[in-house]
């Protein structure tokens, strides 16, 4: 018994020493806005970048398949996601979300792995979770359109809550700084998930509207009236994410931040949509027969890192504070964004400066011979 008892002694006495070590790797709270652990804190303090998409960029690097979407690769490859997320806060996300997005009964369903349901999210939550806590970010939960909800189907009613209140209940029992309720197309639906995290937690709640082609929700509204409504319902942050690049959410955010009294939301997919293809779904390639490009030939749409800086100015001037960027978001267009808004992350010690470049740069020590070939290089 004495043996067992010193034994406990000295686990209860090392487990101070891990804390410390753990937090002596942290970054100060969002480079020192706010409390560490409160997102409204923050939003009052300034922006807050939160990096999405998860699941493009992970496509991209080979660990996961365009169609389902769903991220396997947390059971697969479990480093590969801890490191994704490390290499978004490198760039400046102030928020690690938990990569759950697809991981929800109906998805796992459509692949056959509804039994992986539970470990799976739990493996989402706990990688973030340790990213979160070790890196000084806020720790976010996550909730995403189910693909089932329908307003006449009462069984369908009842799956959607049933989905949205598992998730809720297993990030919070992981502790989540907040939520986010993200890409839905249905004002109801984003309503039944709002309403779920609030039955659960009373954290800070983020709802964000996917538009497509139209400038309505699917049930009917305009993004600023659905807002509201959200709103109203008591979402602390409302907007708009996915689907829209840059140019075709800017003007639905103008209307949304003139309609609504709380925080804004705009997280843009990285691409060059257009009022005649205003979705990245929607966008056909004339190089290849005007073939949908959606989702693996959106190459040749990619927003540059500066039409990505410009959109934080001009998002941050509209007075939108909750700011991102969403599928085919990369680290370098995340650091585009913090870097829009004044803000130097640790990855921008590596960025671009062309002074030492063999042909174009201007230090003293480029020969002659090469900048005189500048113009041909």
């Amino acid at each position: 018994m004495a043996a067992k008892k010193a034994k406990v002694k000295a686990k209860s006495k090392a487990k101070p020493q891990a804390t410390s070590r753990s937090a002596s790797t942290s970054r100060p709270a969002a480079r020192g806005q706010g409390s560490e652990r409160d997102l409204l804190a923050r939003l009052k303090n300034g922006a807050v970048i939160c990096a999405e998409g998860y699941v493009f960029e992970l496509e991209r690097r080979g660990y996961l398949q365009a169609g389902a979407f769903v991220p396997e690769v947390l059971f697969d490859h479990p480093e590969v996601v801890e490191q994704l997320h490390l290499d978004f806060v490198h760039a400046g996300s102030d928020v690690t979300q938990a990569l759950t997005y697809y991981v929800h009964r109906e998805k796992l369903r459509v692949i056959g792995r509804e039994k992986d349901l539970v470990p799976m999210n739990r493996a989402a939550l706990g990688i973030a979770r340790s990213v979160a806590r070790r890196t000084g970010t806020l720790f976010a939960g996550d909730l995403c359109n189910t693909n089932i909800y329908d307003p006449a189907d009462k069984s369908a009613i009842k799956e959607v809550a049933r989905i949205f209140d598992e998730q809720v209940g297993w990030a919070v029992e992981a502790g989540v700084d907040y939520f986010v309720a993200e890409t839905l197309g249905w004002a109801g639906e984003a309503l039944m998930a709002l309403e779920a995290i609030r039955r659960h937690s009373k954290v800070p709640v983020v709802v964000t509207f996917a538009m497509h082609q139209e400038e309505l929700t699917r049930d009917g509204l305009t993004p600023a009236e659905a807002c509201q409504r959200l709103e109203a319902a008591g979402a602390d942050v409302v907007g708009l994410n996915c689907h829209r690049g840059p140019a075709t959410m800017l003007p639905l955010l103008r209307q949304i931040r003139a309609a609504v009294k709380c925080h804004v939301a705009g997280l843009p997919v990285p691409y060059r949509t257009v009022p005649t293809q205003p979705s990245f779904m929607s966008l056909t390639d004339p190089c290849c027969g005007d073939r949908r490009a959606f989702p693996v030939g959106l190459d040749p749409f990619v927003c540059t890192r500066a039409e990505i800086a410009d959109f934080g100015r001009e998002a941050f001037a509209l007075g939108i504070r909750y700011l991102g960027v969403c599928c085919g978001a990369g680290p370098h267009h995340i650091r585009a964004l913090a870097e829009s808004l004044g803000r130097h992350p640790p990855a921008s010690r590596y960025s671009a400066d062309m002074s030492k470049h063999a042909f174009f740069g201007t230090d003293k020590q480029i020969r002659k011979i090469q900048t005189d070939y500048r113009d041909k290089a």
